[in-house]
């Protein structure tokens, strides 16, 4: 279950934090299939869900493994909701107002890690922890959406490489 900020929260936090930043480097390193499910394999903003989701999800269930399915919910949920919000910040920023700023990538993705252990408590109601297997099948199809995309990506920007482009000229009309 979700407690208040403790030492065991803040060093998940950190630890998840680190493994998600590392994760964006990892494919140029290791360019494979199998790195490619869990790393971005370019600079689309759907391709650093990855940096999010498997470091968070990891996190989760690492913190969850006492209590069980008891505690998950809250931490599906919040794992869901700053998913959504890297890609509608990512799209915003980059494609809408054509940004292309590190700094701002690496401050929303902190923001975002910090968010979702924050969230985790202000989702532990009852009414979200009865809602954990909807949640689980949530999480479920996100992860499987990711992988599929990593090889299938729809024609949409947000699948697109927007890296070393300005991404106000790819918006389609």
């Amino acid at each position: 279950m979700p407690a208040r900020l403790s030492g065991k929260l803040l060093t998940a936090f950190v630890a998840v934090t680190l493994a998600g930043a590392c994760l964006h480097f990892i494919h140029d390193f290791f360019p494979n299939p199998i790195v490619a499910l869990i790393a971005p394999v370019n600079e689309s903003i759907w391709e650093h869900l990855k940096i999010l989701y498997w470091p968070f999800l990891l996190g989760v269930l690492l913190l969850c493994r006492r209590d069980g399915r008891d505690g998950l919910g809250p931490w599906l949920l919040s794992l869901l909701s700053i998913c959504a919000a890297m890609l509608a910040a990512g799209y915003l920023y980059h494609v809408a107002a054509g940004g292309d700023s590190l700094a701002f990538d690496i401050g929303l993705y902190v923001l975002l890690m910090g968010a979702g252990f924050l969230l985790a408590a202000v989702f532990n109601r009852p009414a979200v922890r009865r809602s954990t297997d909807l949640l689980l099948l949530l999480t479920a199809a996100l992860g499987g959406a990711v992988v599929i995309f990593t090889f299938l990506p729809p024609d949409h920007i947000l699948f697109a490489d927007l890296s070393g482009m300005h991404t106000w000229q790819v918006i389609p009309c």
